[in-house]
């Protein structure tokens, strides 16, 4: 990708909605997780759980911009960061940190309208996220937590806007497998810095690739687990029925393929194709990768022949 392409890419005409990162909103769409999970068709759960998406939407924008206002010089020694609109001058700092303020008071405001505890799942989520921002990203495991509270919370937010109830199974699943995501971030993010000699963030000098490859070896297997104990049924607390036992190797798969394009010799070779798809941005895998993208519309699809199948009978 050339200069002018990544920079149009991080800017283009809008580059104060570009600092937003639009394409990280994808992230949000877990607050649809909860309704899906629990079988609910219901229209009114959607319209909350669209809420929750917009709502979501807002606060995390707002961190965004806070987070590269703070960072602004570390993202100018970045090799793709130095591009983001705030780094590169295109977006002033006053500007950014006034919009994120208002997009902060205007995603709690309309929280607060459509459900009271909707605002307090978005208030603390911006705490963390701030306390992220300002210390606990240099702070070595705490950052990863961190990271996945983000989307756990996501998935809660859905719940909550609802009134669902939630399996511990859900909320364990989703917690591993948000911390599989930022290990494998900050494993992206570490042969990156470790190849080119710059370590862009403080707490990568704390981590090494054994360490993350560790933590991943223990992280990974719990999130299947977890996954395939919630799919197991109403025995378990889990899913309304253990049909969804035929999605488990969906889930498998997901897992697999997403360390195959997080492998260090897998993503350098695949980094002269596309080099924005690593997973140190797992919105672009998301957006950019076929086998992910089958992988999930396989799972969705499954699930919701399952939800229709299980509303027949009943």
């Amino acid at each position: 990708m050339t200069t002018q392409e990544t920079r149009t890419k991080q800017g283009g005409r809008f580059p104060l909605v570009a600092a937003c990162r639009p394409r990280q909103w994808t992230k949000n769409l877990l607050v649809f997780a909860a309704p899906l999970f629990a079988f609910r068709l219901d229209a009114a759960i959607w319209y909350h759980g669209l809420a929750a998406f917009v709502g979501f939407c807002a606060i995390s924008s707002s961190i965004y911009l806070l987070n590269d206002c703070l960072d602004v010089e570390a993202d100018r020694a970045h090799p793709s960061k130095c591009y983001r609109p705030i780094a590169a001058g295109r977006v002033s700092v006053p500007l950014a940190l006034t919009t994120a303020g208002g997009l902060a008071i205007a995603s709690l405001s309309f929280a607060a309208w459509v459900a009271p505890p909707l605002a307090g799942i978005l208030l603390l989520y911006a705490l963390i996220q701030v306390g992220y921002c300002l210390q606990l990203k240099r702070q070595p495991l705490l950052d990863l937590f961190c990271i996945a509270s983000g989307f756990l919370l996501r998935a809660i937010s859905g719940a909550v806007a609802a009134m669902l109830p939630v399996s511990p199974w859900f909320l364990l699943t989703v917690g591993m497998l948000a911390l599989f995501l930022a290990i494998e971030k900050r494993k992206a993010e570490l042969k990156i810095a470790q190849e080119q000699g710059v370590m862009t963030r403080r707490v990568l000098e704390r981590y090494s690739l054994p360490l993350l490859l560790r933590l991943e070896s223990l992280v990974a297997p719990s999130a299947f687990l977890s996954y395939a104990l919630w799919a197991a049924g109403p025995a378990l607390r889990g899913a309304p029925t253990s049909w969804m036992l035929l999605t488990v190797p969906f889930v498998l798969v997901g897992i697999f393929r997403y360390q195959l394009l997080s492998d260090p010799e897998e993503a350098q070779r695949r980094r002269r194709l596309a080099p924005e798809r690593t997973s140190e941005k797992p919105e672009e895998i998301l957006l950019g990768d076929r086998g992910i993208q089958l992988t999930v519309l396989s799972w969705i699809l499954t699930t919701v022949a399952i939800s229709l199948f299980h509303y027949s009978i009943r």
